[in-house]
């Protein structure tokens, strides 16, 4: 077939595979709109910001949590859009008046999600529930155990 020694041919078919294998797993694109919501509270330092170099992961009203590379699903039929460096919103027209901020989700699934559809892993999740005022500005509120339960067990 080729002219060449099968030691050669081997190492020239192995490289092929890598460079197969690299293209294939290149994060593709997303289609999705960066959303940009105006917080109620107005504290100066907000995931995403960067403070001496390091990148902020969490702020008032986040909840941190070691999920050390386990899943992140949907509690409800929505949609993951991106937001801030780092962070992304869940919406769903089930709950019009909140909105579910997670930051360090790793190769987030954007786009509409079914409930139980995995939304991305992470090693550490920063989140927040965010409801919306009448002013149309929105405010961090408490997530309830029920729905982290729900987001962090698999279907």
């Amino acid at each position: 077939m080729w002219d060449m020694d099968s030691s050669v041919r081997d190492i020239v078919l192995a490289l092929v595979a890598v460079l197969l294998t690299l293209v294939s797993c290149t994060p593709q694109p997303t289609t999705e709109s960066p959303i940009d919501i105006k917080l109620y509270q107005n504290w100066e330092l907000q995931p995403g910001d960067i403070i001496a170099g390091h990148k902020v992961t969490g702020s008032l009203g986040d909840i941190s949590i070691a999920l050390k590379g386990g899943k992140v699903y949907a509690p409800y039929e929505g949609r993951l859009q991106p937001h801030k460096p780092g962070c992304v919103m869940f919406s769903s027209s089930d709950v019009p008046n909140y909105l579910l901020r997670l930051c360090g989700l790793k190769t987030p699934n954007f786009g509409l999600r079914k409930a139980g559809e995995a939304l991305g892993s992470s090693d550490n999740l920063e989140f927040a529930v965010l409801n919306k005022r009448p002013d149309s500005k929105w405010a961090l509120v408490e997530p309830s155990k029920q729905l982290l339960e729900q987001m962090l067990q698999a279907p």
